[in-house]
């Protein structure tokens, strides 16, 4: 993989920040002029350093105040039933996130919902309905005290 140098970084940086700049901004910025930026953005682009550009969507004005981290343990770690549980979980709409970890936890969920009740709910009719799930321990957020998109570079 090729290395980045520091204008590489700090355009990532400045986009990790606020993907809406333009590459003018960005040159601006760097005092450079505007088409190299705009081939670097490309070339990070081409390559996969940058994946896509989202908008973060502020959860409590759309009514999902509830943050729950759910972890799961298999009964069986088969690859077979590793596989079918992550094709479920990649059909449940409401997982946010879900990563496959090393220990005593199998797999760790994040999921917003309205309330208690909906994700109750969730568990109910959907989570548990998966094949093989072992343990299921909830804990909820109280309250974010770091959250950003942007990694270290």
């Amino acid at each position: 993989m090729e290395l980045l140098d520091n204008t590489d970084k700090t355009i990532l940086r400045i986009l990790q920040r606020d993907s809406k700049k333009t590459a003018k901004e960005i040159a601006n910025l760097l005092n450079l002029t505007v088409s190299p930026i705009y081939e670097r953005i490309k070339r990070l682009e081409k390559r996969g350093y940058i994946e896509k550009y989202v908008a973060i969507v502020n959860k409590n004005l759309i009514d999902l105040p509830i943050t729950a981290f759910c972890q799961v343990s298999l009964q069986s770690h088969h690859e077979s039933f590793i596989d079918k549980f992550e094709n479920q979980i990649l059909n449940l709409k409401e997982v946010q996130e879900c990563y496959h970890m090393a220990g005593q936890v199998d797999f760790l969920l994040k999921i917003n919902m309205r309330s208690l009740e909906e994700y109750h709910e969730f568990v109910r009719t959907k989570l548990s309905k998966i094949e093989n799930i072992g343990i299921l321990n909830t804990t909820f957020s109280l309250k974010v005290i770091k959250q950003t998109s942007e990694l270290y570079l």
